[in-house]
């Protein structure tokens, strides 16, 4: 999926789960306004915070770590797809 397509359905008022893997230095700058910060190296133990009955969006910078963070989630039964081309596409609103 790709940033365009997560903004337009965020303007469309579909109730998406974005998790956002970046380090909180990256996320300082600006976040997607509805995601949720994991950083890549706390999925593990945060797991209990993520539903499985829902497909995530997973969001980091490029597109690198999302597609670890998606690789390891798929491993562990969730529903997920990685953001191609992370933030440095993304052009919607940040908070």
């Amino acid at each position: 999926m790709f940033p365009q397509q997560v903004e337009e359905l965020l303007k469309q008022g579909k109730n998406l789960s974005i998790i956002d893997v970046r380090g909180a230095e990256e996320v300082a700058h600006g976040k997607i306004p509805s995601a949720r910060h994991i950083p890549l190296g706390q999925l593990e133990s945060r797991l209990n915070e993520i539903e499985k009955d829902k497909e995530h969006i997973i969001v980091c910078r490029s597109g690198n770590r999302s597609g670890m963070a998606c690789e390891f989630l798929a491993s562990q039964g969730y529903d997920v797809v990685n953001m191609m081309g992370g933030m440095l596409e993304w052009t919607g609103e940040i908070e």
